[in-house]
C-alpha cells in the first residue's frame, strides 16, 4: 500500500532535515573545538612536565591533560549511551499463546508494508505503542520494533477498532518517507543526552577532583567549558525539537490515513472518541483502590471494574451505547470547552482529536467491519486480565494480608463513593466549577421561575463560557508580555499577529462582564426561586445552609493563610542554611505551627476525619498535634519528624477543601429536596 504524503508533511520533513543538517554542522564545529582543546591541554601538560620535572608541574600537567580528556569525552559520550526501555510493567505474549491476535497483526503489517514486530507485549493501561531500544547506531543499523497493547484498550474496543489503532502504530513505519522521523528522534535523543543526561559524567569529574586539590581546579575549568557547550546544545535542542514535533503531528495524520485504508475511517474515529472515557474510567478504578490500601483491599480483575465504571459514566451522561460500548460523539467530547482562542501548539507531538477526526471524515474510507469485542481475539482474556491485575497489585505494599473486593461489592462502593463526592445530576454540572453567588439578595419575584430553566443547557454554557474567556484573557496577556512567544494566533475565527494581541483585551473584558452579568442574574433567580418555596421548614433549611457556606467562603482565604505562612516559614529547608540559622528558623516557625495544629485539631475532633483521611493519616495527625516535635538536632534534619510536618501541611488545605465541598453539597442537597417537594406538589395538584 502506498499513500501519497501531503505537502505539509513534505515541508515539515524538509524543515526537520534542515534542522538536522544545522545541528550536524554545529556539532562538528564543537567536536573540532574539543579535539583542538584536548590536543592543546594534553600537549601543554606534557611539555610543562618535560620543561621542569617536579611534583607541582606533574600535578598541573596531569590536571591540564585531564581537562582536555574530560571535555573531549563529554562531546562523544552519547556514542556509548543506549536507551533501554523499562519492560518490568510489560507481559510478553507469543503466537502460540494468542494465534488470533497474531493473525490480525500479520494482516496489518502485510497491508501497511512494514515488518512484523520483534516482540508483542501487553501493558496495563489504555494505549498502544511501538517502541525500540535506541542508540546513536540505530540511525544506521536496522532495528526491529516492539509492539505494546494495553489491556485497558483491548477491554474497551471492538476488533475493528483495535485493528485501526494497531494499523495507526504500524503506519508510522510503513513508508521510507517516514524514516526521517526516526532520524530526528535520534538526534533529539543525542542532544538530550549531552544536555541533560550527564550525572555519570559529573560524578566522574567530581571523583577526579577529589583526588587532589590541584585537580579540583581543572575539574572546575572542565565543568565551566562543558556548561558553555551545553548552552549551545540547549539552543540546538529547541531548534531541532520544534521541527521534530511539527513533523510528528504530520506523521500522526499520515498514520491515521494508513489506519483508515486498512480498517476504515469510522472505526478509528470511534476509538479516538472513546479512549478518553476508557482511560478516565481505568484511572478512576486505580484511584478507588489507592484509597483502599489502608483497608488492605485489592482487585481480582481491574478491567471488569473498568467496564462497569465506563458504562456507569456513559449512562450518567446519557451517552449512546453502540456495539455494547459507549459511542462518544465529537460534540460530547468537547462539551465544556468554549474557548475561541486557537493557537498551534508547537510543542505538541500529536494533533488534537478534533483535527484528526476532521481529516478522517474527509477521507471517509468505508471498510467491512467486525464489531465483536476485541477481547474475543484472546483464548481466555478474563484469565489474562486477572494475571495482569495480580501483577499490577503485586507492587502495592499492604500492611496485612490483602483481601479481594468482589465485583458486586465494588459496584456498590464505587457508586456510593461517587454519589458522596459529586453533586446531583439535576444541577446539570452548573456548580461543578462554580460556587453559589453570596452577594445575591432577596427580591420580589417579577417573573415565573422554573427549576429546569435555571439549570438548562444555556445557563450551564454561560459558566463554561466565562471560564474560557478568563483563560483566553490570561493567554493573550501572556502573548502581550512575550511570556508565550508565537507569530500569529486565531481568535473567534480571525487571525491576529502577536503584536495585535492588546487589541483583544477590551473586547474580551466586555464579553466577560456581559457573561458575568447574565450569571449573576441567574444566580439571583436561583436564590429567589428557593426562597419562594411554600415549605417553610425547607426554606429555613435552605437559608441556613446558604449562610453557613457563605460564612465559610468568607473565612476560606483567611484559613488558607495558615498554610501559606507555614510554606514561607519552612522554605529554608530546601536551601543550604547555616546550622544556627536553621535553629532560629524553626523557633520562628513555632507560632505558625501552633495555628496549623489548632486548625487540624478542630477537624480531627469533628465527625468527618475518618471519612476524609485514612486510618494511618488520622494516627499520624493525632501524634503530630499532641507532641512538640524536634526537627533538627546534632547538625541533622530528623527526617521522620520532618515528614510528619510536611504531611500535616499537605493535609490541611485538603481538609479545608473537603469541608467546603461537604457544605456546598449539603446546600445543593437541600435545594434538591425543595425541587422534589415542589414537583410532588404539582403532581398532586
Amino acid at each position: 500500500m502506498y499513500i501519497q504524503v501531503s505537502e505539509d508533511f513534505k515541508n515539515k520533513s524538509k524543515s526537520a532535515i534542515l534542522a538536522i543538517g544545522i545541528f550536524v554542522i554545529v556539532y562538528i564545529l564543537l567536536f573540532l573545538f574539543t579535539v583542538l582543546l584536548a590536543v592543546a591541554c594534553i600537549g601543554g601538560g606534557i611539555l610543562l612536565i618535560i620543561a621542569k620535572p617536579m611534583f607541582l608541574t606533574l600535578m598541573l600537567g596531569i590536571g591540564a591533560a585531564g581537562t582536555g580528556v574530560f571535555i573531549f569525552f563529554f562531546i562523544i559520550k552519547f556514542l556509548f549511551k543506549k536507551h533501554i526501555n523499562d519492560r518490568s510493567h510489560l507481559t510478553e505474549i507469543t503466537r502460540t499463546q494468542e494465534p488470533a491476535l497474531f493473525k490480525m497483526i500479520d494482516e496489518i503489517v502485510a497491508e501497511a508494508g512494514t515488518d512484523f514486530p520483534k516482540k508483542v507485549y501487553l501493558s496495563y493501561d489504555v494505549n498502544a505503542s511501538v517502541f525500540y531500544d535506541s542508540s546513536f547506531w540505530s540511525m544506521f543499523l536496522p532495528i526491529k520494533k516492539n509492539l505494546t497493547i494495553g489491556a485497558g484498550l483491548i477491554n474497551t474496543s471492538t476488533k475493528q477498532e483495535l485493528k485501526a489503532i494497531l494499523s495507526h502504530e504500524f503506519g508510522h513505519f510503513s513508508q521510507r518517507s517516514m524514516k526521517v522521523g526516526s532520524y530526528v528522534y535520534n538526534v533529539n535523543q543525542i542532544i538530550f543526552n549531552l544536555v541533560n543526561d550527564d550525572q555519570s559524567y559529573r560524578n566522574s569529574v567530581e571523583s577526579w577532583a577529589n583526588i587532589s586539590g590541584y585537580f579540583s581546579i581543572f575539574a572546575s575549568i572542565s565543568m565551566f567549558i562543558t556548561q558553555k557547550i551545553q548552552w549551545v546544545l540547549t539552543k540546538m535542542y529547541s531548534f531541532v525539537n520544534i521541527r521534530h514535533l511539527a513533523l510528528s503531528r504530520e506523521m500522526e495524520f499520515h498514520a491515521d490515513e494508513v489506519a483508515a485504508h486498512i480498517a476504515g475511517s469510522l472505526s478509528l474515529e470511534e476509538s479516538l472518541l472513546r479512549i478518553e472515557l476508557a482511560s478516565n474510567s481505568y484511572n478512576n478504578v486505580l484511584n478507588f483502590y489507592e484509597s483502599r490500601i489502608s483497608k488492605n483491599q485489592s482487585s481480582k480483575n481491574i478491567y471488569a471494574e473498568q467496564s462497569f465504571v465506563m458504562n456507569f459514566f456513559a449512562q450518567l451522561n446519557e451517552v449512546e451505547i453502540k456495539h455494547n460500548l459507549p459511542n462518544v460523539k465529537l460534540s460530547e467530547s468537547g462539551l465544556f470547552n468554549k474557548s475561541k482562542l486557537v493557537i498551534e501548539n508547537q510543542w505538541a507531538s500529536h494533533p488534537s482529536h478534533e483535527e484528526r477526526i476532521t481529516k478522517l471524515r474527509t477521507l471517509n474510507i468505508i471498510k467491512e467491519a467486525n464489531h465483536e469485542p476485541a477481547r474475543n481475539l484472546f483464548r481466555d482474556f478474563e484469565q489474562t486480565e486477572e494475571k495482569l491485575t495480580a501483577k499490577l497489585f503485586s507492587r502495592v505494599q499492604y500492611q496485612k494480608g490483602k483481601t479481594y473486593l468482589e465485583l458486586n461489592s465494588f459496584k456498590e462502593e464505587f457508586e456510593e463513593q461517587y454519589t458522596k463526592d459529586s453533586f446531583d445530576k439535576i444541577f446539570n454540572s452548573y456548580y461543578d466549577n462554580k460556587n453559589p453567588d453570596f452577594t445575591v439578595q432577596e427580591n420580589p419575584v417579577t417573573k415565573k421561575l422554573d427549576f429546569d430553566d435555571l439549570f438548562n443547557k444555556e445557563k450551564v454554557e454561560l459558566v463554561y463560557t466565562l471560564i474560557a474567556l478568563e483563560n483566553d484573557k490570561k493567554t493573550i496577556e501572556a502573548i502581550m508580555n512575550k511570556e508565550l512567544v508565537l507569530k500569529t494566533f486565531d481568535y473567534d475565527g480571525q487571525k491576529y499577529d502577536s503584536s495585535e494581541a492588546h487589541k483583544l483585551i477590551p473586547k474580551i473584558n466586555d464579553a466577560i462582564e456581559e457573561v458575568k452579568h447574565q450569571i449573576r442574574q441567574n444566580d439571583s433567580d436561583i436564590y429567589n426561586y428557593f426562597l419562594s418555596t411554600e415549605h417553610h421548614d425547607k426554606k429555613n433549611e435552605f437559608i441556613q445552609a446558604y449562610q453557613l457556606l457563605a460564612e465559610f467562603d468568607h473565612q476560606y482565604e483567611e484559613k488558607l493563610i495558615v498554610y501559606t505562612d507555614m510554606c514561607k516559614a519552612t522554605a529554608f529547608m530546601s536551601t543550604q542554611t547555616l546550622f544556627d540559622q536553621i535553629k532560629h528558623n524553626f523557633n520562628s516557625m513555632k507560632p505558625f505551627e501552633e495555628k496549623l495544629k489548632s486548625e487540624i485539631r478542630t477537624y480531627l475532633e469533628g465527625d468527618t476525619a475518618s471519612a476524609d483521611l485514612n486510618e494511618q493519616d488520622v494516627k499520624d495527625m493525632n501524634y503530630y498535634i499532641q507532641n512538640d516535635l524536634i526537627y533538627f538536632n546534632n547538625g541533622q534534619y530528623l527526617e521522620t519528624n520532618i515528614q510528619l510536618l510536611m504531611n500535616a501541611m499537605n493535609i490541611y488545605p485538603y481538609l479545608l477543601s473537603r469541608k467546603y465541598f461537604r457544605m456546598k453539597k449539603n446546600l445543593l442537597d437541600v435545594m434538591k429536596q425543595v425541587k422534589i417537594s415542589s414537583a410532588a406538589e404539582k403532581v398532586n395538584f
